[in-house]
């Protein structure tokens, strides 16, 4: 029995050595467009192992701050489990909800930072409010898979240090005229190797409009 548990914990330290060797993951690069080629910010691109198997990973605090009667970020990204706080940088107050199934929150009127930070449990997407600013929209996307990213401003994301292995790529954006679901594609993860994926995604137009919440628009709010 010694030496069957010595075998197995010898086997196990390969494993981790191995497994933090250079080259030993691989990596995805995301290009996310629109159907006339134009790159897509704010493009959330998951990865989600066809085996189950995922590296447990820690959840830091995140995150979304209140600048300019704004959400910044405008999409956040966190993994399930993660709290994220809403602190309120702005000079008027911020009363933050929302009704979404993934979480249903709601913080009153404030100003500064809240003394409780929320956590989000389930994974889907939250989309973000102001009962006070009613343009202010931000969006909370609750990932089941620790493999994720957010492209910039050029349309591209990378996801680093993927286990090699079989991935399902999906993709979310807030103008997004179509299903995540038929987004989805498989793409083979090779050690030390990267691979490519990109999407045109078709989206919609979507028109904001900032506007006063009280005449005048003055006062602490």
């Amino acid at each position: 029995m010694h030496t069957r548990r010595l075998l197995a914990t010898l086997a196990l330290t390969t494993t981790l050595v191995h497994a933090q060797l250079p080259g030993a993951s691989g990596e995805i690069q995301a290009v996310v467009t629109d159907e006339s080629s134009k790159p897509l910010a704010d493009a959330v691109v998951i990865a989600v192992p066809i085996d189950g198997n995922m590296r447990l990973t820690s959840r830091p605090r995140d995150e979304v701050d209140q600048v300019d009667k704004e959400f910044t970020p405008r999409v956040k990204v966190v993994l399930v489990g993660s709290t994220v706080t809403f602190p309120n940088n702005d000079s008027v107050r911020h009363q933050v909800y929302s009704f979404s199934p993934a979480k249903r929150f709601e913080l009153p009127l404030y100003a500064g930072v809240p003394p409780e930070p929320v956590v989000f449990n389930k994974p889907g997407l939250v989309v973000l409010g102001c009962n006070i600013h009613d343009w202010m929209v931000g969006y909370i996307y609750v990932s089941e898979s620790p493999y994720f990213a957010k492209t910039g401003l050029d349309g591209k994301a990378t996801l680093p240090d993927l286990p090699p292995r079989a991935y399902v790529l999906r993709v979310w954006h807030p103008q997004l005229d179509a299903s995540e679901e038929s987004t989805q594609k498989t793409i083979e993860v090779v050690r030390g190797k990267r691979s490519d994926a990109a999407w045109a995604l078709k989206v919609k137009l979507v028109a904001k409009v900032r506007r006063a919440p009280i005449a005048g628009g003055a006062g602490r709010y």
